[in-house]
């Protein structure tokens, strides 16, 4: 199994909360026996495609960091394949035998952290969306990592795992709400929005400026499930005032690309491809 790091700096609690996250995947797909034919609720999709794409997702973020010149050559590929770009790299990953594919997601995961615990703490680097700085990186991968190991975990029967990465997560949602509007042609709001979640331990987690007319409030879980857009925000408790806030939580996207497809009010079909 991948090793610990001890990261420091600024994005240290992102990556460590990332390689926990990675750690938990992890522990489910490395026992015997596990078949990775088994079909999630990202249609079309299976634990052989989710772990791929973590693994191939890690390895774009580490020519990102480490050749951000030569990431354009990504980004072309990207436009190039279309809206199914990222769907057909999960094709062609599963079809590799499940231990190839646990090892390749380890080596690159690994290789990334340490990446991301080395750079300049100023850097930015390119990616499918907006530019990332270390931090904004590593929360995405932790993102990614717990939206595809809820997938993983629907096909063995297991619920969400909150993790103790939630409030990054959290926080990814509601720092991405402009990118989400953008995504589909809308103008983003002038005004700031104010979001209150009640976390897993009680706590309250706030976001933005409390005299906002636009407010989300509700469970920090079920926002972080709407913003990974696997589960519609109709099927959650969370409450939306005003109709700007309204709108947003029925397109938000926590991850790059293009617009996610998203679920129904019964989460059991959802496009795996969060770049």
């Amino acid at each position: 199994m991948a090793q610990s790091l001890s990261p420091s700096g600024k994005a240290a609690p992102v990556l460590a909360d990332l390689d926990a996250e990675s750690r938990a995947l992890d522990a489910l797909v490395a026992g015997e026996g596990l078949d990775w034919a088994a079909p999630t609720p990202a249609a079309g999709w299976t634990v052989a495609h989710q772990i791929g794409h973590l693994a191939w997702t890690d390895r774009r973020a580490l020519i990102a960091v480490r050749s951000p010149e030569a990431f354009g050559e990504e980004v072309g590929r990207a436009l190039a394949g279309g809206e199914e770009f990222v769907d057909a790299a999960a094709r062609a990953q599963a079809r590799k035998p499940g231990t190839r594919l646990l090892a390749e997601w380890r080596a690159g995961r690994t290789a990334l952290a340490a990446a991301l615990a080395e750079a300049e703490p100023g850097a930015r680097f390119p990616w499918y969306g907006p530019p990332m700085s270390v931090a904004s990186m590593a929360t995405a991968r932790l993102m990614e990592t717990w939206a595809h190991g809820l997938d993983v975990r629907a096909a063995l029967g297991l619920g969400p795992r909150p993790g103790s990465g939630l409030r990054h997560i959290a926080r990814l949602g509601f720092r991405t709400r402009d990118f989400a509007f953008g995504l589909h042609g809308l103008t983003p709001p002038a005004g700031e929005f104010r979001v209150e979640l009640r976390a897993p331990s009680g706590e309250i987690w706030v976001f933005g400026p409390q005299d906002a007319a636009q407010r989300v409030s509700g469970d920090a879980l079920e926002f972080c499930l709407v913003v990974t857009q696997r589960v519609d925000a109709a099927a959650t408790g969370l409450v939306a005032l005003g109709p700007d806030a309204r709108t947003w939580l029925g397109l938000a996207q926590a991850f790059a690309g293009p617009p996610g497809r998203g679920r129904g009010p019964e989460p059991t079909e959802q496009c795996g491809g969060a770049v």
